[in-house]
């Protein structure tokens, strides 16, 4: 029997006018049937704009330096109080305050500055976050307000009286004053901030400019080969790798084109890498690396390196095997160019898997339609977790763009526990890169209530035609489900500080629950409860789950090669500085080592490396991510991915606690370096989902 709150909640729900939709198959559950049918939202010329993700003064672009400058203010109250207040639990409480007081304005111009269509709120975004950013760097170096802090950690007694949690909490803010150098004079504090805000400029600039497409005169290219790419006037606009494309000539021109050096690009990164490696040696690091690896699973570079070289060492074999099944199938297909290039490794990987496992795209999407994963990400979560998504209509100006969908997370015993806006289409002045946006951190009121976590999902998925719902790939699948496992760390913290709520915990810890989706994702007694044919209602066949599971071994190897080569690189790269060689070289060294594939002259991958920005010396994260994944699976899941008991104890004991505790899943022994390498090496059969 539903409780009083869910009761309410349905009623909230009705109240906020769940879209009905029509001309879908009556088999779809309410969130599968939305996800399934085109997007009809009504116009709405006479309500109230709430402002984006219903905050007020966001009706508009001028809102953000209103909220911008109402949390400054209020971040000057919160330091007065801190510097003010006794040593105990509430200095915590300020702090946190402090905290979520300047994210919520800043996750949330993060995540405009870079998805919304209107140019005008990118803009407005863009001049929020640098001067949030720079406000939360004076406040790392503030002496006053740190000193409150440390008379805490520094009283016996107080520190005694703090729950583990609270205790935790202190500690990392604190960490966050010693890595920002709180311990130097003044003119080297002031340093401190200046680079970091350069940083901040240099991230945007070197972002932005990975993205960019590059051009060339139409008539450098073979006019057979045009119609791939697009013209305009006299120029040939190449935006990606076309890495699909069956034709070599076609990937070997948008390689060398996509990735040739850009020499404002190149001084970009070796200004960004020199303002690293500069600020960690003021604050006393041996390297950036160092500094940024500190409170991390892998702690110091010297481990994350032992653990890629050793990872290297096992793949060496099988990763030489793929390589030359997939020089042989070249040379099958193309008998006049059979050398191996780097643009043919996602080609022909993708040719070997169709070829030995009939795994044709086309032949699973019908079964894979955006309702029916929806559908089953719902069976899922309640299932094993005890939450449901429900579709819920947004009030007028509350969302960026029409196709946008908005989701309540529902415990069936607490009541309402989140909000996730999904937004999955493709647009043209969209980052195609699948992405989680923390908007609102989740923490415990001063009025016992609990403030909401909201995220936003962003993928690039193609939009329904008129003759049936998006289809997707089973890559597509999997991607939704891995970010769909950010979401729910999101949803499911219930932490007492924002500071280390959900996905607020060491990097390298983040993208496990994520990582762990993408096995529940590939296991038939998860994928029967939804994967069924659009327009005949018929369930995928077994037979294909498991052709589709055995093609990911298929050139695995050669694939986490290629990852171990980037995370390699990003460690050199923030390595001992000052960099012996230029990064070009850099990198050409490091592909002939770690990878094995041979660098092509006058290109420059590192300018297309966009997770050298948010994963400066942490992209090594993905891989042993994937390695505690992989043990969480085999210890806790793979028996029987559905069991309740077991989901319960991973929501408790994983989930709920954020960054406000050290994972619990962790191998405990005096091997576990070599057992976490041995359990990389043997997760191939899951694909990257950068």
């Amino acid at each position: 029997m539903l409780n009083r709150r869910i009761l309410t909640l349905f009623k909230c729900i009705r109240g906020r006018r769940l879209k009905t939709y029509r001309n879908v198959s009556t088999s779809w559950s309410p969130v599968g049937a939305a996800f399934n049918a085109r997007p009809r939202r009504k116009a709405d010329l006479f309500g109230k704009n709430v402002g984006l993700f219903g905050v007020q003064e966001l009706s508009s672009p001028v809102g953000f330096q209103v909220a911008q400058e109402n949390a400054l203010k209020e971040t000057e109250q919160l330091v007065d109080q801190a510097c003010r207040t006794s040593p105990g639990p509430q200095i915590v409480q300020i702090f946190d305050r402090l905290s979520d007081c300047l994210c919520r304005v800043a996750d949330l111009a993060d995540f405009v500055k870079v998805a919304h269509p209107d140019p005008s709120f990118r803009e407005a975004a863009e001049i929020t976050c640098m001067a949030i950013g720079t406000a939360v760097e004076k406040l790392n170096t503030n002496i006053e307000l740190c000193n409150s802090l440390k008379n805490l950690l520094n009283d016996k007694e107080a520190l005694d009286s703090l729950d583990p949690e609270t205790r935790r909490v202190a500690e990392l803010f604190m960490f966050d004053f010693e890595i920002s150098g709180i311990h130097l004079n003044e003119e080297k504090r002031r340093r401190v901030v200046n680079l970091n805000v350069q940083m901040l400029d240099l991230n945007n600039s070197f972002l932005l400019g990975t993205h960019l497409p590059n051009k060339i005169d139409q008539n450098a290219i073979p006019e057979h080969i045009h119609h791939f790419f697009s013209i305009q006037k006299d120029h040939i606009h190449i935006n990606g790798l076309h890495a699909d494309a069956s034709d070599d000539l076609v990937r070997e021109a948008a390689y060398k084109i996509f990735l040739y050096p850009n020499p404002e690009m190149l001084h970009c990164l070796d200004q960004l890498l020199a303002c690293r490696n500069q600020l960690a040696h003021l604050v006393g690091y041996e390297s950036f690396a160092h500094r940024a690896l500190k409170g991390t699973m892998a702690k110091d570079p010297e481990t994350v390196m032992h653990f890629l070289t050793k990872l290297s060492e096992k793949l060496s074999k099988r990763t030489e095997k793929d390589f030359c099944m997939m020089q042989e199938m070249k040379k099958k297909i193309n008998p006049k160019c059979c050398e191996l290039m780097p643009w043919d490794h996602p080609y022909y990987s993708g040719v070997l898997r169709a070829e030995r496992f009939n795994i044709e795209p086309s032949l699973y999407s019908p079964f894979f339609s955006l309702g029916a994963c929806m559908d089953g990400l719902n069976l899922l979560f309640t299932q094993l977790l005890g939450v449901s998504l429900y579709v819920e209509e947004p009030e007028k100006g509350e969302v960026w763009s029409d196709d946008v969908r908005k989701l309540a997370v529902v415990d069936e015993a607490a009541g309402l526990v989140g909000y996730i806006y999904c937004d999955f289409f493709h647009r043209s002045d969209k980052p195609h890169q699948d992405c989680h946006f923390t908007i609102r951190g989740g923490r415990l009121l001063e009025n016992g209530e609990y403030q909401l976590p909201v995220v936003v999902l962003m993928l690039s998925l193609p939009h329904p035609t008129k003759s049936s719902p998006t289809l997707l790939t089973p890559g597509m699948m999997e991607n939704l489900f891995h970010e769909m496992g950010h979401a729910m760390h999101s949803m499911l913290g219930r932490t007492r500080y924002q500071h280390v709520t959900g996905t607020r915990c060491p990097t390298d810890f983040a993208e496990v629950p994520s990582i762990l989706m993408e096995y529940f994702a590939s296991d038939y007694r998860v994928v029967k409860q939804f994967a069924r044919h659009y327009q005949t209602g018929q369930p995928l066949p077994q037979n294909m789950v498991s052709r589709l599971c055995e093609s990911k071994k298929v050139c695995a190897a050669a694939d986490l090669q290629l990852q171990i080569f980037y995370s390699v690189l990003d460690q050199i790269y923030h390595g001992k500085h000052p960099l012996t060689k230029s990064t070009t070289e850099i990198l050409k060294e490091t592909q002939e080592k770690f990878y094995g594939l041979p660098y092509v002259p006058n290109t420059a991958w590192q300018l297309r490396f966009s997770h050298l920005v948010g994963y400066g010396a942490k992209y090594y994260s993905y891989l042993m991510s994937r390695a505690v994944a992989s043990m969480v699976w085999k210890q806790c899941f793979m028996e029987d991915p559905l069991n309740r008991a077991v989901g319960e104890r991973y929501r408790r004991e994983m989930l709920a606690h954020g960054g406000g505790k050290v994972p619990m899943f962790m191998v405990e022994d005096d091997n576990e370096d070599d057992y976490e390498i041995h359990e990389a090496s043997q997760d191939t059969s899951q694909g990257d989902r950068r």
